[in-house]
């Protein structure tokens, strides 16, 4: 049984639980484990979580989720292309999957609540990777 890391950022709280059951739930139907989830304050902060769960022996992969909504400047541009490094060196250094989950950028908040299923897609992502490099 794969077993899954889960980091969620909760700047955007109610999002993230949604994402985070859509998430929980595609685990489940594909007979993977969430072994840990790290709550983190927000998208730009999943890297370091993201970490220090791909370090752990028993976990197969990760999945980062959040959501980054625009705002009145390119803050989000910014914060995205942060966390999405991040997160690629992450799996490039630790050699494990690391599905980006994080809504955004350039999108509303009504925009991401409609994409709070994304939250499965990530851990669907993060399960085919690890199928693949088998």
């Amino acid at each position: 049984m794969p077993s899954l890391g889960l980091v969620v950022a909760q700047f955007y709280g109610e999002l993230a639980a949604e994402m985070e059951q859509h998430a929980r739930d595609a685990a489940a139907e594909h007979g993977a484990e969430i072994a840990e989830t790290i709550p983190v304050p927000g998208a730009y902060d999943t890297p370091l979580a993201a970490d220090r769960l791909a370090r752990q022996d028993g976990i197969d992969a990760v999945a980062a989720l959040g959501a980054i909504v625009s705002g009145d400047t390119d803050h989000d541009q910014v914060i995205a292309g942060a966390a999405a490094q991040g997160l690629t060196d992450v799996s490039l250094d630790r050699d494990k999957p690391v599905a980006f989950g994080v809504l955004g950028p350039g999108m509303s908040g009504a925009e991401a609540r409609e994409r709070v299923d994304y939250g499965a897609r990530a851990v669907e992502s993060a399960l085919d990777q690890l199928e693949a490099l088998a």
